[in-house]
């Protein structure tokens, strides 16, 4: 298995742009690279977590941050449907900011109802003598390029609870769950970001490297080691306890 992501890894990285939209096509690129070009919708990011990092000797405890990215217009380049890109690994304060942000967005959306914006335009209208001239301005688009690796959903073990996306609750990642909450299909295409270039004045998120992709949580090198360690202390403690039980020898 090592063997096998490590030669996936070191394929051409593939176009996003592509890429058919495919769950089984998804399932076979796994561990491949994938070069693409978009925006991420900021206001749609899922934290997943906490999940902690070792900096140093000192663990701190954080979250990754996932994000859709979106086809940049009129960019020939730019990938043809969005994509999930988990962008790595971002401390606790970012998800409480954007809880924050996003609770203040809807108290806010809340507080202007349709009925006060009407009665204010129709007395601007009615005093004023100059024509309303509205002006949309639409947000600047920040293309961006991201190198990621595709992969899948995670498998949580009995010990970790159930996501609550009611409440922007993630504890693994489930690509067709995030995928439906960020208003894309469950087949959606699911990528690690493993840049490199790390900006040291804005080091956040702090992408996977290539070792830990390729080095899942439990090998199976790991399982074979548990086994023989297992057994071997399983083989101590038994003779042990048939020796101390074992009735001594009397000599008459």
């Amino acid at each position: 298995m090592l063997e096998y992501r490590q030669n996936r890894l070191g394929l051409e990285p593939l176009k996003s742009n592509k890429i058919a939209t495919s769950s089984e096509n998804f399932d076979s690129l796994e561990f491949r690279r994938v070069q693409c070009r978009g925006f991420f919708d900021e206001k749609k990011s899922i934290y997943v977590g906490p999940r902690s990092r070792s900096i140093s000797g000192v663990t701190e405890n954080g979250y990754y941050l996932i994000t859709p990215l979106l086809p940049s217009p009129d960019d020939p380049n730019s990938l043809q449907t969005p994509i999930l890109v988990n962008r790595g690994w971002v401390p606790r304060s970012w998800r409480d900011k954007a809880l924050k942000v996003s609770k203040d967005d809807e108290l806010s959306s809340v507080a202007s109802t349709p009925a006060q914006e009407s009665a204010k335009s129709s007395w601007w209208r009615f005093w004023s003598k100059k024509p309303i001239i509205v002006e949309e301005h639409s947000p600047a688009i920040n293309s961006v390029e991201v190198l990621g690796v595709v992969r899948g959903s995670e498998k949580p073990s009995i010990f970790v609870p159930a996501n609550d996306p009611g409440t922007s609750q993630w504890f693994y990642i489930d690509v067709p769950a995030i995928a439906r909450t960020c208003g894309l299909p469950e087949n959606t295409l699911y990528i690690e970001d493993i840049n490199d270039n790390v900006n040291l004045s804005n080091p956040y998120p702090v992408p996977k490297d290539a070792n830990t992709l390729i080095r899942s949580s439990v090998m199976p090198q790991d399982h074979l080691n548990y086994t023989l360690t297992w057994y071997s202390l399983s083989a101590a403690v038994t003779f042990m306890a048939i020796k101390r039980l074992k009735p001594k020898k009397s000599w008459r």
